[in-house]
């Protein structure tokens, strides 16, 4: 095991990703104080239910996949009617793991392709795996159809914490995977262990020349940032800057700039302590490691991310909308004129929410979390 910090001032933009070549973050903020508001400038409206949801896909005909975490993939149409799709994996639904991720492919509007990340059962609990698939509406129904397994760690696990966010680069030509530590967080410094890092490779699955440890062996070759505890939120924003949100342990969720090569502290640092009250170090004492730009203490419980970049709701342009599992919230975050961002908004929904979207008419979706969870979308009230 070797903890490294590196400032990555490698030129991407063939890429289509931006590497920012600052040096270290600007003093933290906390936003854990902040409270919910009740009094909601939208509406909200039920559209469909779901068994212990996970993601959600929008698609560009007003239809959307939605992931159940014990294995179910759906199509639902922009009525309101649900499809089930056949030919998905097996998966390890124990706990935090299970069917996780959705995402259709930057060209599926051509090539019908989605992305699924979920946790395969294996002796020894279960692996996180990333795989791709065509999907085809037959006579008989919708199934998926040449399935290719991409990226799988090798080492099986029976701790929750499985990370497997899916998010492709502005470009459209690489993609990004998140992978949480496992509920080992030892690994999350190990460079020789995918836990606890974010993964850069290309469509088909396969590392990058330009990843900051692309001359080195396994593992190291995908690795883009390290220190992460379970990150279940990752996007760019509209300047081509990558973003993700982590859940820390009894305090301290963060919300990361994510750099080329940079280490973000877990488990060294975190503005949280262990749930047994141990402390734990904060950024502050350590800036060799990258500190989060906002962090929560108390907790929001950060799940989903999403940019708004639609005219509907206009106060929110640029924001990143996050769903809250224990806050209850869907919390918005704004950037100032320096660019340094901050939660403007909590909005107390009165339930888990584990996924946001934006649709191309700017509608916000949410999907709840638990059994029978909703699917929510809001609109601005008129004046609102």
């Amino acid at each position: 095991m070797r903890w490294i910090v590196i400032q990555s001032v490698m030129a991407l933009s063939c890429w289509g990703v931006v590497i920012s070549t600052v040096g270290a973050s600007p003093s933290s903020l906390n936003a854990g104080t902040n409270k919910a508001q009740k009094q909601r400038g939208f509406t909200v409206e039920t559209i469909a239910q779901f068994n212990r949801p996970w993601s959600m896909a929008l698609m560009p005909d007003n239809k959307m996949l939605i992931t159940e975490k014990p294995g179910k993939l759906y199509l639902l149409d922009s009525h309101g009617n649900k499809t089930s799709v056949s030919g998905v994996p097996s998966v390890y639904k124990q706990g935090q793991n299970g069917l996780l991720d959705v995402a259709l492919a930057p060209d599926f509007a051509e090539s019908e392709i989605i992305y699924l990340s979920y946790v395969a059962p294996q002796s020894g609990g279960g692996v996180l795996t990333l795989m791709r698939a065509r999907l085809v509406n037959h006579n008989d129904g919708l199934r998926l159809e040449e399935p290719t397994q991409l990226w799988q760690h090798p080492q099986p696990s029976h701790g929750g914490q499985p990370g497997g966010i899916i998010t492709f680069a502005p470009s459209g030509k690489t993609m990004f995977f998140s992978s949480g530590d496992r509920m080992q967080d030892k690994f999350a410094q190990d460079m020789n262990d995918a836990r606890g890092k974010i993964l850069h490779m290309t469509l088909d699955g396969k590392p990058l020349s330009d990843n900051p440890w692309a001359d080195e062996t396994g593992v190291r070759r995908y690795l883009w940032s390290v220190g992460h505890r379970n990150p279940y939120g990752l996007a760019f924003d509209a300047e081509g800057r990558l973003w993700s949100h982590e859940m820390g342990p009894k305090g301290g969720d963060e919300f990361n700039l994510i750099k080329a090569g940079d280490n973000y502290g877990w488990p060294i640092v975190s503005n949280g302590d262990q749930y047994d009250g141990t402390p734990i170090p904060d950024h502050d004492s350590r800036p060799e490691f990258t500190a989060p730009h906002v962090y929560w203490s108390p907790v929001i419980s950060p799940s989903g991310l999403v940019f708004y970049d639609q005219d509907l709701f206009v106060d929110w342009q640029g924001s990143a909308l996050i769903g809250g599992l224990s806050s209850q919230a869907l919390i918005r975050v704004a950037f100032d004129e320096a660019g340094q961002p901050d939660e403007v908004q909590r909005f107390d929904m009165g339930s888990r929410i584990r996924d946001v979207g934006v649709d191309s008419k700017g509608a916000v979706w949410l999907l709840e979390d638990g059994n029978q969870a909703r699917l929510l979308k809001l609109l601005p009230k008129e004046g609102g």
